[in-house]
């Protein structure tokens, strides 16, 4: 008899947010509204439209296995040599490659918990130690909590950690590190430990205080930085993600554990001209931090604890009740994407998404959650 290894049999399956024409069928409604997997609410930017347009009819070829021109037109844009970039089909797919390309069994993966949740899928794959540092619980009433404990994390690293995580801002909460205390982080840790600084969701910080990981990631060979066109330059459904590493050896390591071809030309072309679009991108990502605000500001009227978010979704800390609150507004079309046993988060969507979401809320009587939610 055939068996996959014990850590694959063993390895819970990613769920993705569900679609929501299927809720809609589901329930008997005419749309239902998905604020689950921080998509952006808005079309494709017109350039992109037109290069998967122009590139479509080059689809019986292969695309250009080094993405030559969109990894020289990242170089570009970040002021480095393309030897320091690897792109992928998608972020996800390069954490995968960096666990592939640094991690033996026996050794082990570092990140915050709660923290994107395929960190610990990704190290029971690659036979590591997956070691999760609990986050600091804010204080209550704070603007911030669940936030990094980086002196925790710089504790918990040992002669047999390869790899770091830092998702900043961190998915699920939307909290973010600052300066100051990310630099102590980064000075602290072995030259032998790569710490990724995962920020899939930089175009959305307004922070001032918030660093751009580029910016400390230059003069420390053991930094890079994880970014992806899914969110802010809206190609979630082409898949391109890349990395920028202060050392080029780390980037070719990425390279080498590439599956060839996986960056179809058509994701390829649509990233350039996402990337030649960046005025348009801007406007959008100002947009939906507004939305951002507005929709934060409507929780709080509510009585909800929800913190001041640097990404493109805000989390709801309803502790126990997670799983029952998204049931619940999805039985009123609305999905979300619960955390059982800790807390919802909500992607940013329309202003008319928002505003069924918030509907729905009221619906439930949202104030019966308030004395159950945690002190954050």
């Amino acid at each position: 008899m055939v068996t996959a290894r014990p850590a694959v049999q063993g390895l819970p399956a990613y769920k993705p947010g569900r679609n929501p024409a299927d809720l809609a069928r589901e329930i008997g409604v005419d749309r239902a509204v998905k604020l689950a997997s921080n998509e952006v609410a808005f079309p494709p930017l017109p350039a992109v439209v037109q290069a998967l347009t122009a590139a479509a009819g080059e689809t019986n070829r292969y695309p250009d296995n080094g993405a030559v021109v969109l990894t020289r037109a990242l170089a570009d844009r970040y002021g480095v040599d393309p030897g320091q970039v690897a792109t992928g089909c998608g972020a996800v797919t390069i954490c995968q490659q960096l666990a592939q390309a640094f991690n033996d069994p026996g050794s082990s993966i570092a990140f915050a918990w709660r923290s994107f949740e395929m960190y610990p899928l990704l190290a029971q794959v690659a036979g590591a130690r997956a070691v999760q540092v609990p986050l600091v619980p804010g204080r209550p009433g704070s603007a911030s909590p669940d936030t990094h404990d980086l002196e925790a994390l710089a504790a918990a690293i040992d002669d047999t950690t390869r790899l770091v995580f830092v998702c900043n801002p961190n998915n699920p909460t939307g909290t973010a590190v600052r300066r100051a205390e990310l630099e102590r982080f980064l000075d602290a840790v072995p030259a032998s430990t790569l710490v990724v600084l995962d920020e899939a969701y930089r175009e959305f910080v307004t922070d001032p205080d918030v660093p751009d990981g580029i910016e400390l990631m230059r003069g420390r060979p053991n930094v890079a930085v994880l970014r992806t066109f899914s969110k802010a330059w809206g190609l979630a459904g082409l898949r391109v993600g890349y990395l920028v590493a202060e050392d080029p050896a780390v980037a070719e390591a990425v390279r080498k554990t590439l599956v060839p071809f996986s960056v179809s030309s058509l994701a390829q072309a649509a990233a350039v001209a996402a990337l030649a679009s960046e005025e348009e991108v801007r406007a959008r990502c100002a947009a939906v931090v507004a939305e951002r605000d507005r929709l934060t500001t409507a929780l709080r009227e509510r009585g909800l604890d929800v913190a001041d978010s640097q990404a493109n979704f805000v989390w709801l800390p309803v502790g126990e009740q997670a799983a029952e609150l998204a049931s619940a507004l999805e039985a009123r079309a609305v999905i979300t994407r619960p955390f059982a046993g800790e807390g919802v988060r909500v992607t940013v969507g329309s202003p008319e998404e928002d505003d069924v979401f918030l509907a729905a809320l009221d619906d439930l009587g949202v104030a019966a959650l308030r004395p159950v939610m945690p002190a954050v």
